[in-house]
């Protein structure tokens, strides 16, 4: 895209503030998109809440790892939460906020008197962001839940796996960004519902929700078996909701899969859908005897006998490395992607191109490469000028300029022990 260069490369979120209570992956993540596009972003962070990679300093016990990445661009003061004057000091930053942020248990926020209750309260236009494991209401509202306990119990980690094995569920997190990033939308609904009515609302984000709203695929299948009388089988791999490894469970065509290359670890995934398909894929494999078996003569017979046809299928990726394997199928038009490593995706010559990492100075003045946003906004691009702040780095800025507390306000606070 190439942006009219008249056209000021501002900010879509400027003048937007938000007072950040999130730990951990999914509230910061969602607070991280707004920062990006220019919201004020203040992390209220506590020794009292902290987690190995959502804390508050890089390369100490206080958090480490992705904390530089969820965080990048925010500002950040330490608060005490356990005494009155911190107490204070958070609910005169919700007069002065535009967005409250939280993903605690449904428990925490009350306790405090910052319910949205009293959020609107102390700022009636105020927009209120909880984003909980199950959301605020119903019989599950005051458990506590992790990502991988939400995949889990979603249904998403039964999916995952190949067939006649144990459920492997994902690497990482992947409730986490998912809550994030629908955390991050439901705030841009609520600002777009406010500018038009001068009214802020209470967003009850479940985390839960999110997740299961991807697995639609899931809850056809069931409604499928219901509609039809089936009855559900006691063996879950008997059912429509079976393990399918690389394959899709329905219409997924062969070859479909990931076929190991030459190196180490090293993969390629290959789809082929139509005959089109086929035909192009034996001519780029260079018509190996086996493409003209019978059993593979049509669509039905290479996905009935789909075993056989991907140990032929390996045996010729594995002469070639993934990135020869990919050019060669890919220029005769047929699906097919390396399966990166995160090395590889920090050289990709795509991403580097659309300038999707963003090399960035964290608080100690070093060079940290991170993620950018995945989207381009011709008008307004933002984006993440710097990595995340030092623990409590920006309590003079937040508690002198913003609130315009006074030496003797800040000296009682300290004594009293609000600040950590």
């Amino acid at each position: 895209m190439t942006a009219d260069p008249q056209i000021h490369a501002g900010m879509a979120l400027k003048g937007i503030r938000v007072l950040d209570f999130t730990w951990i992956h999914a509230g910061p993540s969602a607070t991280r998109i707004l920062c990006d596009q220019g919201a004020e972003v203040i992390k209220v962070e506590s020794n009292q809440a902290l987690a190995v990679v959502g804390g508050p300093a890089s390369r100490t016990a206080r958090g480490l790892g992705q904390r530089n990445n969820w965080n990048a661009g925010k500002l950040s003061i330490s608060l005490n939460m356990k005494t009155p004057e911190a107490l204070d000091i958070a609910k005169t930053l919700v007069s002065v906020c535009d967005v409250v942020a939280e993903n605690f248990s449904g428990r925490v926020m009350p306790g405090w008197g910052m319910d949205y209750d009293n959020i609107r309260r102390i700022r009636p236009d105020a927009i209120m962001l909880s984003m909980s494991g199950f959301g605020r209401t119903g019989p599950w509202m005051d458990r506590v839940s992790y990502g991988q306990t939400l995949q889990a119990i979603s249904g998403f980690t039964h999916l995952t796996g190949f067939p006649g094995t144990d459920p492997s569920g994902p690497a990482s997190a992947y409730s986490d960004a998912v809550g994030g990033m629908a955390g991050a939308q439901a705030v841009l609904l609520a600002l777009i519902h406010r500018s038009r009515t001068g009214q802020g609302q209470w967003i009850d984000l479940s985390q839960f929700e999110s997740l299961s709203a991807l697995l639609d695929t899931l809850i056809l299948e069931t409604s499928a078996e219901n509609k039809s009388g089936a009855s559900q089988s006691k063996n879950p791999q008997s059912n429509l909701q079976r393990r399918n490894g690389n394959r899709l469970p329905h219409g997924g065509g062969a070859p479909h899969g990931v076929y190991r290359c030459q190196g180490d670890d090293r993969w390629i995934a290959i789809t082929v859908f139509t005959e089109k398909d086929w035909s192009s894929f034996v001519g780029a494999t260079g018509n190996p005897h086996w493409a003209k078996d019978e059993r593979f003569a049509s669509m039905a017979g290479r996905q009935r006998h789909a075993d056989e046809l991907d140990g032929f299928v390996e045996s010729w990726s594995l002469e070639r490395t993934a990135e020869e394997a990919m050019a060669a199928l890919q220029a005769a038009g047929v699906p097919a992607g390396v399966v990166q490593t995160g090395a590889d995706l920090a050289h990709d010559a795509h991403l580097q191109e659309r300038g999707f990492f963003r090399t960035v100075p964290d608080a100690k003045g070093e060079m940290r490469k991170i993620e950018g946003a995945p989207y381009k906004l011709s008008r307004t691009p933002g984006g993440v000028s710097r990595g995340a702040p030092e623990f409590g780095a920006d309590q003079t800025y937040v508690l002198r300029e913003v609130l315009g507390m006074t030496d003797d306000e800040l000296a009682d606070c300290a004594i009293a022990g609000a600040f950590e």
